[in-house]
C-alpha cells in the first residue's frame, strides 16, 4: 500500500515529458531504421521506465551514508572501461561497446552516473574547504581516470562531457576564481597538446569541417550539410512519417542516433520539434526545482551534475544538427537510439524523483 501511495505521488510533469520524448523517439527510429531497431529500443524504454520507478522508491540517502558503496560504484565503472579498452570488440576502429547478444552496452554511459555520484559525495562533505587546492586535485583525479580511458577508445565527445561535468560541479561548489583561471589555462594547453599529438585525423577533420563546411562537402562535411537540408525540408508540419527524402534515401547518416533531431524535424516538422524542446525544458525546470528547494548538499550537487550532462548533450547534439557545432557523436538524451544512454537518464531521473519526494527528510 505504501508503494502504491508513493507511485501515485510521482512527478507527473517529468513522467509526461519523458513519455512524450520516448514516443517521438520510437516513431522516428521505426521510420528511419526499421522494425528491428524499433523493437530493441522499445525494450530499452520499457526497462528504462522500470528503473525510473524502482529508483524513485530507492532512498537516495544511502549514497550519503554509505561511502563504500559510492566507491564501489565508481571503481566498477572504471574497471568496465579498462576491460573494454583491453578486451572489448573493435567496431569501426573504436572500442566503445560490449556485445551482449543482440545488444551493445556502453560502459561510458554508466561511468557518467558513477562520476556524478562520487563528485556529489566528495563535494557535499568538503564544499566549505574548496579553497584548498588538494580537493580540486583529488576530484580532478576522479574525473581524469574515466576521461582518459574514454578518450583512448577513442571517443573525444564523451571525454569532453566528463571534463565539463567536473568543471561544472566545481563551479557550483564554489571554486575560487584564481583556481578556476588556472584550470582554464591548463585545459587550453591540454587541448593544444591533444591537437598536436593525441587527436585522430578524423577528429581533426570534424573540427575543420565545422569551421569550413564547404571544404569537403562530399566527405567529412556530408552529415552536417544534409542535416541542415533535412531540417529545412520539414517546414511547419513535416514531410510525414516515412516520407523524408534525406532520412529515407540515405543522405542523412545515422538518422537514429547522431542526426535523429534532423530526422524528426524533416518528417514531423517544426510543431513536433517545438513540443520536443518544450518537453526537454520541463525536465530542466523540474531538476532546477530540486536544486533550489533541497536542503542538503548531496541532492543539490547530484541534480546539478545530472542537469549538466542532460543540457550539455542536448546542446551539442542539436548544435551538430544545426551546423553550429562540430560532429561529436553525442546522443540526444532520451531520444537517440541506444540502451545504455536510455538507462543512464531514466535511472538518473528516478533518483531525482526520490530526492524530490524525500526533500522534507533530507
Amino acid at each position: 500500500m505504501k508503494i502504491v501511495k508513493r507511485l501515485l505521488n510521482i512527478d507527473y510533469w517529468i513522467l509526461g515529458a519523458v513519455s512524450f520524448l520516448s514516443v517521438i523517439s520510437l516513431i522516428s527510429i521505426y521510420s528511419s531504421t526499421g522494425p528491428a531497431a524499433f523493437r530493441r529500443q522499445l525494450i530499452f524504454v520499457l526497462v528504462g521506465f522500470l528503473l525510473f520507478f524502482l529508483f524513485s522508491l530507492f532512498d537516495w540517502r544511502i549514497f550519503r551514508e554509505k561511502p563504500l558503496l559510492v566507491l564501489i560504484i565508481y571503481l566498477s565503472s572504471i574497471a568496465a572501461l579498462f576491460f573494454l579498452l583491453r578486451f572489448g570488440p573493435e567496431i569501426r576502429n573504436v572500442r566503445r561497446w560490449f556485445r551482449v547478444g543482440p545488444f551493445m552496452i556502453s560502459p561510458a554511459e554508466f561511468a557518467k552516473l558513477a562520476l556524478v555520484i562520487i563528485l556529489a559525495k566528495y563535494f557535499s562533505l568538503r564544499h566549505v574547504e574548496l579553497y584548498k587546492l588538494r580537493h580540486i586535485i583529488l576530484s580532478g583525479i576522479y574525473a581524469f581516470i574515466p576521461t582518459y580511458l574514454i578518450f583512448k577508445q577513442p571517443d573525444m565527445g564523451t571525454a569532453i562531457i566528463f571534463l565539463i561535468l567536473w568543471m561544472g560541479i566545481l563551479i557550483i561548489s564554489g571554486i575560487k576564481l584564481k583556481h578556476f583561471l588556472i584550470l582554464v589555462t591548463i585545459g587550453l594547453s591540454a587541448l593544444a597538446f591533444a591537437w598536436g599529438f593525441l587527436m585522430k585525423d578524423y577528429q581533426k577533420d570534424r573540427i575543420i569541417s565545422f569551421l569550413d563546411p564547404q571544404l569537403d562537402p562530399q566527405g567529412i562535411g556530408w552529415g552536417g550539410t544534409h542535416a541542415r537540408i533535412a531540417i529545412g525540408n520539414g517546414g511547419f508540419l513535416g514531410r510525414g512519417i516515412g516520407a523524408g527524402s534525406q532520412t529515407q534515401y540515405g543522405f542523412l547518416p545515422e538518422p537514429h542516433t547522431d542526426f535523429i533531431f534532423a530526422a524528426i524535424a524533416e518528417e514531423m516538422g517544426f510543431v513536433v520539434v517545438f513540443l520536443l524542446l518544450l518537453a526537454m525544458s520541463v525536465i530542466v525546470w523540474r531538476t532546477l526545482k530540486i536544486i533550489f528547494n533541497t536542503g542538503a548538499n548531496f541532492p543539490r550537487l547530484f541534480a546539478s551534475g545530472f542537469l549538466i550532462i542532460f543540457m550539455f548533450q542536448s546542446f551539442v547534439n542539436i548544435g551538430m544538427n544545426l551546423g553550429i557545432l562540430p560532429i561529436m557523436g553525442t546522443p540526444l538524451p532520451l531520444i537517440s537510439y541506444g540502451g545504455s544512454s536510455a538507462i543512464l537518464f531514466f535511472s538518473g531521473l528516478g533518483i531525482l524523483e526520490n530526492m524530490r519526494y524525500n526533500n522534507k527528510y533530507s
